[in-house]
């Protein structure tokens, strides 16, 4: 059985950071890109990072330079380190596993984030 458990979300002021965990279990963690989505109300599910299993990584343009997503396998655990955090980044938070040849795709079932003063 899979699963992708989320934690670390909560409220924070704007400016402020937060770091997200995500521990996967039942896969084989190291081969699969894990990466970070968000939804805000009303908006629809957008991806904001994403690290291969090689280690490269990508993010969406509204969080470079904040955000950082980081892995350790030895833990099946992967990380959205999050600084200098706006408003707009109040969603909830996702974390996904995939793995493109077996198109195998899991996701957790989220994490609130609000940035509010």
């Amino acid at each position: 059985q899979v699963q992708l458990v989320e934690s670390g979300g909560g409220l924070v002021q704007p400016g402020g950071s937060l770091r997200l965990s995500c521990a996967a279990s039942g896969i084989f963690f190291s081969i699969y890109t894990m990466s970070w989505y968000r939804q805000a109300p009303g908006k629809q599910r957008e991806l904001v990072t994403a690290i291969q299993s090689g280690g490269s990584t990508n993010s969406a343009d509204s969080v470079k330079g904040r955000f950082t997503i980081s892995r350790d396998n030895a833990k099946n655990t992967v990380y959205l380190q999050m600084n200098s955090l706006k408003p707009e980044d109040t969603a909830v938070y996702y974390c996904n596993a995939f793995y493109s040849p077996s198109r195998s795709n899991y996701w957790g079932h989220g994490t609130q984030v609000t940035v509010s003063s």
